[in-house]
């Protein structure tokens, strides 16, 4: 999309970048309206043999209330959510990647306009490498994510491949901000831009993993910390570039690709929110 704009904007002028992203979106918007379901079994074009295969696919087990009830009938309580170790960890985590995802997304193209001086065409074209980076690594990961699954459990590979993934993407990161080549560095912090996102699939799979019936409510507090994080970035970022420059931006952000890394040590989507402590059953059987 960068050089399109781009060209947009020098042939058409700036709005016209901005009406063509709103067709897109309207298109895209329709495309989930009539493609995307709740459910697979809801899908007409998933088949028994396809449906069969994501059910015997699945790691955890849903949580099964009393007869006659469906699972979804029956949302963990918010005050399970937030006592949780494995949520406020992988939300941390999430808020960690938010804030670094953004820097690219908001100040990576003037970074290598202003910063490192290329043209707005140059720029144009080596902004895209990132987004290239993200959409290559964010299908990979999810495809090693579900493999390593399968064969050493979700604790080892959902959680060890986010760790994994986010500390190279702060290398990557601290060492791209130090590169004196500006297309040299361009492809170093895009390498950290795909390794980042070469652990979202462990985001939302395993807040699937411990949340069950309560999925969208576990991973919309998760999400929450991301955009906290993405909002962050778009003041502290250039706040810590104009007094200490722009290596120390990036810097600031391979230290919380780190702290995201360390966060999923305390992770196990084992440890489902559907499980009742026995404090809380306790409680309830007194009640």
């Amino acid at each position: 999309m960068q050089p399109l704009i781009t060209y947009l904007m020098i042939h058409h002028g700036w709005r016209s970048s901005f009406w063509v992203c709103a067709i897109i979106g309207f298109l895209v918007g329709a495309i989930w309206l009539f493609a995307a379901r709740d459910n697979p079994a809801e899908h007409p074009r998933v088949s028994a043999a396809e449906l069969t295969a994501i059910q015997s696919g699945l790691t955890v087990t849903s949580y099964s209330p009393s007869p006659g009830k469906k699972s979804a009938d029956v949302p963990v309580p918010w005050k399970r959510v937030v006592r949780s170790r494995e949520v406020w960890a992988v939300t941390i985590s999430y808020f960690c990647y938010g804030y670094v995802a953004w820097i690219f997304f908001s100040w990576f193209y003037r970074y290598l306009a202003k910063v490192r001086g290329l043209d707005l065409k140059a720029s144009a074209f080596y902004s895209m490498l990132p987004f290239l980076a993200m959409l290559a690594c964010c299908l990979l990961g999810g495809t090693v994510n579900d493999r390593l699954t399968k064969r050493r459990g979700p604790r080892l590979d959902r959680c060890g491949l986010a760790a994994f993934a986010m500390g190279v993407a702060g290398i990557f990161i601290a060492c791209g901000s130090q590169v004196q080549g500006v297309r040299l560095a361009s492809v170093v912090l895009a390498g950290g831009a795909g390794a980042l996102y070469f652990s979202q699939s462990s985001f939302w799979s395993v807040t699937a993993d411990i949340a069950g019936p309560s999925a969208g409510s576990v991973s919309g507090f998760m999400n929450m910390g991301g955009q906290i994080g993405g909002a962050l970035t778009g003041s502290l970022t250039p706040w810590i570039a104009v007094r200490y420059g722009w290596t120390a931006s990036f810097l600031v952000a391979a230290g919380l690709c780190l702290l995201g890394a360390l966060s999923w040590l305390a992770v196990d989507p084992l440890n489902t929110l559907t499980q009742v402590p026995a404090a809380e059953a306790l409680g309830e059987v007194h009640s």
